[in-house]
């Protein structure tokens, strides 16, 4: 066996082990391995275990000794986190809690379209769950095959299905939560309207796990669309981009249900580096949307709608070219083509990331101004901005000038994000539009949000956690 140094005792890792079993208390470093780097290897961390309870009556044994003993505990659902949130510091005296093994589905009821799930459900078997039970649960991310629920509401996850369903907060009636005194919270109720006292669940969605754990929820289902178009546009100006959507809006309400925008750089981006992608338009364009339309009457209603917003705005001339898929599969094309999108990315070189909101009519404005403050920073650095303009939230990447050396772009990292943040603030818009706080911008938050608002985060964390065991270091 390949331990590290305990810096835990090991007579309290027998401990913990117990609850579980030795078959899910890992202890093996290379069993270990998988939990303790996120996704894109900025965070690393070291634990001597990690627990896999495969029942809410473990986990809460563990939240007891962890709190009878000072163990410091890090909840884990897939590990796709972008902020840190989810790895261990570099102590070695925090252990890893995976939700994976609670992993049940324990009800769908079709009459109140709702479904009551385990934490460590994987986002796509849910909504392949939904779908066989002829609904829809509209969470989706680009992880959905490996993300869980649980880490889902913990980030208070968002994704392109935002416009029109809401952030994972939104999509939350109850949830089931262990304490860190190990007491549960049972909270399932399929209720939409409640208004007995503080609505007690939105303080554990979006805590990142600081707060406890969230072992289950009752999610919202929803009518699956009876018909759904995806089309993709060529534009001149995110200007031109604002008044597509404005136009969309109008004309389909309710039935616009994703409106993504994408610059020439990252589409180009993706065309040159991600395998399999087709152009979606013949010609090239400063920017792109990509949009959907879902109609609970019928095909030829979606049909009818999606062609009515792109023939108007031909008309308007705020749209250059536009191409409407031509089956289910030309749509889900499109989709791969803005999923993918992201890793693109990577093989340009070093990159420094923003996940920002602004209010929707002043996504022209930011971007504008933002392309001023990072060059600025470094001349001659990559604009790679996409991201739900139908909610206000950009995915705001840069990525390294041409032939620049990867390190010292790097060491700009704090400069760039002051500058791109400075801007954001003027917007009075969100250094954290979905991915959440973390490791990675905790300081940022604490040093920039308003005191009160830092004071009143650190009250509810000391009432709920006073042993600080609880994911510490994250978010506050």
């Amino acid at each position: 066996m390949n331990d590290i140094s305990p810096d835990i005792d090991p007579a309290l890792i027998d401990r913990f082990a117990a609850i579980v079993g030795e078959k899910y208390a890992l202890r093996d470093q290379q069993d270990i391995a998988p939990y303790l780097m996120e996704r894109r290897g900025l965070w690393h961390g070291r634990t001597a275990l990690v627990l896999r309870p495969g029942s809410v009556d473990e986990v809460s044994r563990i939240m007891r000794l962890a709190t009878e003993t000072g163990t410091p505990v890090v909840p884990q659902s897939g590990n796709t986190g972008l902020v840190g949130a989810q790895v261990p510091d570099m102590s070695g005296r925090e252990i890893v809690l995976s939700l994976s093994r609670l992993n049940r589905i324990r009800e769908i009821d079709v009459l109140s379209n709702t479904v009551t799930v385990e934490a460590g459900v994987i986002l796509q078997t849910l909504q392949e769950a939904a779908d066989a039970a002829d609904r829809l649960f509209p969470l989706s991310l680009a992880a959905q095959g490996s993300c869980q629920i649980g880490g889902n509401l913990s980030s208070n996850a968002g994704g392109t299905g935002v416009l029109a369903y809401g952030n994972a907060r939104e999509l939350c009636l109850g949830v089931e939560v262990v304490l860190p005194t190990g007491e549960v919270f049972d909270d399932l109720r399929k209720l939409k309207k409640d208004n007995t006292g503080y609505d007690l669940k939105n303080l554990f969605i979006g805590a990142e796990g600081t707060l406890g754990v969230i072992t289950a929820a009752v999610l919202k289902l929803f009518p699956k669309p009876k018909g759904r178009e995806v089309a993709f546009a060529g534009l001149s100006s995110p200007e031109a981009a604002l008044s597509l959507f404005s136009l969309a809006m109008d004309r389909a309400g309710a039935a616009l249900t994703a409106f993504e925008l994408i610059g020439q750089r990252p589409y180009d981006f993706t065309l040159r580096h991600a395998p399999g992608v087709v152009r979606p338009l013949s010609g090239d364009w400063p920017w792109y949307v990509l949009m959907q339309i879902s109609s609970g009457r019928s095909a030829e209603d979606a049909r009818a709608l999606i062609e009515e917003v792109l023939s108007a705005g031909l008309e308007q001339e705020i749209v250059g070219d536009a191409v409407i898929a031509a089956s289910m599969a030309q749509g889900d094309a499109f989709w791969n083509f803005r999923e993918v999108l992201p890793d693109a990315q990577k093989p340009e070189g070093a990159s420094i990331k923003h996940d920002i909101s602004v209010p929707v009519a002043a996504i022209p404005q930011f971007i504008e101004r933002a392309a001023g403050a990072v060059q600025s920073v470094s001349p001659g650095a990559r604009e790679v901005c996409f991201g739900h303009m139908g909610d206000g939230n950009l995915h705001y990447n840069i990525s390294r000038p041409v032939g620049g050396d990867d390190e010292a772009f790097l060491g700009l990292y704090h400069a760039m994000n002051k500058a791109v943040h400075d801007v954001v603030r003027s917007f009075h818009g969100s250094i954290s539009a979905e991915h959440g706080i973390g490791q990675l911008k905790r300081d940022e938050l604490i040093a920039t949000a308003p005191p009160m608002a830092i004071e009143l985060m650190r009250r509810v964390k000391t009432a709920f956690d006073p042993a600080g065991i609880m994911n510490p270091g994250k978010v506050i």
